[in-house]
């Protein structure tokens, strides 16, 4: 079973900086990949950036580009997101979550399915 806990929300001026946390259990093929998603009131959740945990391979949404870096410490089975020059519009409920080995890199939520409880990143303008 694979777990995810995630941390490292909170509350930031816009052009601030955060970095959240995912913890996961041991690498399995059910967590190849680890990706952050967010979901602001009202809306639907989006993807925002995905590691593969074997290749280190990356990628993000347009939106979060050259803003957002996710990174992986293997050692500590630990997925990070830090995220810089937030914007009001970064607001929402992060979440990471797992999925198998061969999905790839789309950031579609409907292609995980392990899901950590969230955390909150507020960005006030």
């Amino acid at each position: 079973q694979v777990q995810l806990v995630e941390s490292g929300g909170g509350s930031v001026q816009a052009g601030g900086s955060l970095r959240l946390s995912c913890a996961a259990s041991e690498y399995t093929n059910s967590r190849t990949y680890i990706g952050w998603f967010r979901q602001a009131p009202g809306k639907e959740r989006e993807g925002v950036a995905v590691i593969n945990s074997l290749s280190a391979g990356t990628a993000y949404a347009d939106s979060v580009k050259g803003r957002f870096t996710i990174s992986e410490d293997n050692a500590k089975n630990t997925v990070f997101l830090q995220m810089s020059n937030l914007k009001p519009e970064d607001t929402a409920m992060y979440y990471c979550a797992a999925a198998p080995v061969g999905t790839g890199f789309a950031l579609v939520p409907a292609l995980y399915f392990h899901w950590g409880q969230g955390t909150q990143v507020t960005v006030s303008s």
